[in-house]
């Protein structure tokens, strides 16, 4: 097995017998060592240490983010959702509460983004913990949504597949993604997303690890496939650039200095992970 991806785990208890109760709730805020999480520009605060900041609970929290060794742990909605230079964040994040960090983004970001019922209209409101939303006008109920994307190593012999997008750092190369479609099976989407962007055909999908990302709320799904060519055909709508490196290549890459053929993801990207797997099953 590769190392577990950041932000894997739980995080802490999220009591989710205790979102349907809300006297319970409010009795947990009202406590006072209740803690109430620090935002900065959208992104949740952190300490010197790199782990999340907290304050104690004013009362007035409407997400309940759960139980840390029985302290309770809530958070209000920011006043702006997060922009995209919140994933420099990730850098000084410690491990420990990278869970939880994902879990309050994704789950702010969310309510943000969701103030009106997808059904009629009309404004809705907060209810089970701050884990939904409820339209008092029609009575539907939605839910957080999680966006399920592919993120996978295509290998041939003894290379493997990197590509690079416009937006990365210069030197960057990294696996190829993309969002699964509706109907369509984890297997398949690794297949559709190879061929469209580089042009190859795949079997022996293998699913490796996943990992949530919060910008704003996708599922990370790693995976492997052997490629049955190595000729390809780069869409550069998607991608600067691909091509084939081999083991020796990525093992130089990971070392870092000057000699690296390429830059790798950072650590805290499930596509670091799965070049550390595929470097340690080699």
């Amino acid at each position: 097995m590769p190392p577990e991806p950041f932000f894997a785990g739980p995080g802490i208890d999220r009591a989710d017998a205790l979102r349907n109760r809300p006297e319970q709730v409010a009795a947990l805020l009202a406590k006072p060592e209740a803690r109430a999480l620090v935002w900065n520009s959208g992104v949740p605060a952190l300490d010197s240490t790199g782990g999340l900041l907290w304050t104690k609970a004013a009362g007035d929290e409407p997400l309940f983010l759960g139980l840390d060794n029985q302290q309770p742990r809530f958070a209000s909605l920011p006043p702006t959702a997060a922009g995209a230079e919140a994933r420099a964040i990730l850098a000084q994040l410690n491990l420990t509460d990278a869970p939880l960090f994902a879990a309050a983004l994704s789950l702010s970001s969310w309510h943000l983004r969701h103030g009106f019922c997808a059904v009629c209209g009309s404004p809705s409101a907060i209810f089970r913990g701050g884990w939904a939303r409820r339209c008092d006008a029609c009575n539907a109920e939605h839910y957080p949504r999680v966006d399920p994307v592919v993120i996978m190593l295509a290998t041939f012999e003894d290379r493997l597949l990197l590509g690079r997008q416009p937006q990365y750092p210069p030197g960057r190369y990294s696996a190829l993604a993309g969002f699964v479609e509706p109907g369509e099976t984890i297997e398949a989407a690794v297949a559709r997303e190879l061929n469209e962007e580089a042009g190859i055909n795949v079997s022996h999908v293998r699913y490796i690890a996943s990992q949530p990302w919060p910008f704003p709320s996708s599922l990370m799904i790693g995976c492997t496939a052997v490629a049955t060519g190595d000729a390809l055909i780069i869409d550069h709508d998607e991608l600067d650039d691909a091509r084939w490196f081999t083991h020796d290549q990525v093992i130089t890459a990971l070392a870092g200095g000057p000699a690296a053929p390429f830059l790798p993801p950072p650590p805290f990207a499930i596509a670091r992970t799965l070049l550390d797997g595929w470097i340690a099953d080699a």
